[in-house]
């Protein structure tokens, strides 16, 4: 994840420049993020995933959408609405999708975490995540062959229900038949 492009702008000024450039950006905080592009295994793992989750979900309430797909997070009681682009991400609340992006709180958003975009997603959208009340949130590192599922609990705080390096089946909680076998994601 680059450094932002330049301090504090409006959410229409970060409409027009997405609207003249092919760049992926997120708009956080006022501020804009490039994205970097993905990595073969980045590419190969948010295949995995995306197919696993598109097979489970097909002709159900939900729908899984990959990356790139804006969401523009949104809650009553925060007044500037943030956009992000995470790797993977499962609508259920399918009232805010629209033609260009979907505007609400998806119920599970995945990040496949790359070199350059690591206290991005570890810090940044975490936090920004459980702010804006999303469900279930999982951070895949493909460096260190990690998988870490956050669940917002009762009190609106992430808990860490469950975490696999290397070896092993991670299970979603919103989810239950969505469940990942660490080794065979991260298979070259």
């Amino acid at each position: 994840m680059s450094m932002p492009k330049e301090n504090h702008v409006s959410i229409e000024e970060y409409y027009k420049r997405r609207e003249k450039s092919d760049t992926l950006m997120e708009y956080i905080n006022g501020v804009v993020y490039m994205t970097p592009s993905p990595s073969t295994i980045h590419q190969r793992i948010s295949g995995r995933l995306f197919v696993q989750l598109y097979q489970l979900l097909e002709g159900q309430e939900c729908e899984v959408f990959h990356a790139p797909f804006d969401v523009e997070l949104t809650k009553e009681d925060i007044s500037e609405n943030k956009v992000v682009i995470p790797d993977l991400s499962v609508i259920c609340d399918k009232s805010g999708l629209s033609e260009s992006r979907y505007t609400g709180v998806p119920a599970l958003i995945i990040e496949i975490i790359s070199p350059s975009n690591q206290s991005h997603d570890l810090v940044t959208k975490l936090n920004l995540y459980m702010q804006y009340g999303v469900q279930e949130y999982w951070i895949v590192n493909p460096l260190i062959h990690t998988i870490q599922v956050y669940t917002l609990s009762d009190n609106k705080q992430y808990e860490q229900t469950d975490v696999v390096k290397e070896i092993g089946v991670i299970q979603s909680s919103l989810f239950e038949e969505f469940y990942v076998d660490a080794n065979l994601l991260f298979k070259q």
